[in-house]
């Protein structure tokens, strides 16, 4: 097995996000690409990620495999990658573990054990949703943030013409307004209004998707799981699902 990936972002920032979600992981790499679906400790949100053979400049495999790593061991590799190097992957089966090569204005060698990982397959829940929303991708960062001021969960609330974020603490409240527009589709079902909760903590994690993509997608319905999906060009996938917050705040 080995892969070369000359835009070194896609691979990096993806781990840095999923990083922040768990810590042992597989990935699965095939012809069609490497893919990793993965949910959290605590059971409140997964993530599901895909990079293409398009995202790649080589890409060979001979065979299915999986491939267990710690992403903090990983994430500490890639993080030594500059914008301008290219990232070169290959698997060292004599002494299982996989050998990353950063070639840039020099060569740079890492190698990475892999991990003997046992968890139960995950399999990615068939939901239907009724709202499904498309903004750029750095103005829900923005929203999240600002929600975050004030509380620790957030009410998305969709109708026809409007998609709004909103937050109440003990002392304050906070909402953030996005009108249905050039930038801004919104798709509805039959109801006249979706509204659910979800924790903000998990969000600000996921909403760093935006540094990988100009828009995200949210797909929800009343008090029901969030579906976010940041996707480019083709190459790469990010998303994730998030259960609804259920309290009295």
């Amino acid at each position: 097995m080995r892969f070369t990936l000359a835009d070194s972002r896609l691979l990096r920032e993806s781990v840095n996000i999923i990083s922040e979600l768990v810590t042992e992981v597989t990935f699965k790499v095939s012809k069609s690409g490497i893919d990793l679906l993965a949910i959290d400790p605590a059971n409140v949100a997964m993530v599901d990620f895909k990079l293409t053979p398009a995202a790649f400049t080589e890409f060979e495999t001979e065979k299915d495999m999986d491939l267990s790593v710690n992403l903090e061991n990983l994430k500490a590799i890639l993080k030594r990658s500059k914008p301008e190097d290219t990232i070169i992957v290959s698997l060292d089966k004599d002494k299982n573990r996989l050998t990353i090569d950063l070639t840039g204005s020099g060569k740079r060698t890492f190698n990475l054990s892999l991990i003997d990982y046992d968890r139960e397959q995950q399999k990615l829940p068939n939901l239907k949703f009724n709202a499904k929303i498309t903004v750029p991708a750095s103005k829900l960062d923005d929203a999240i943030a600002d929600m975050g001021i004030v509380s620790d969960s957030v009410a998305l609330i969709a109708s026809n013409t409007n998609f709004t974020m909103k937050a109440e603490g003990n002392l304050s409240d906070a909402k953030v307004d996005f009108p249905a527009c050039d930038d801004t589709v919104i798709s509805l079902g039959k109801e006249e209004e979706v509204m659910a909760k979800y924790a903000i903590e998990y969000l600000a994690k996921m909403a760093r998707g935006s540094k990988l993509a100009d828009e995200v997608s949210l797909s929800f319905a009343n008090d029901y799981p969030l579906r976010v999906e940041y996707n480019v060009q083709g190459k790469l996938h990010l998303g994730f699902v998030l259960a609804p917050r259920v309290s009295n705040d």
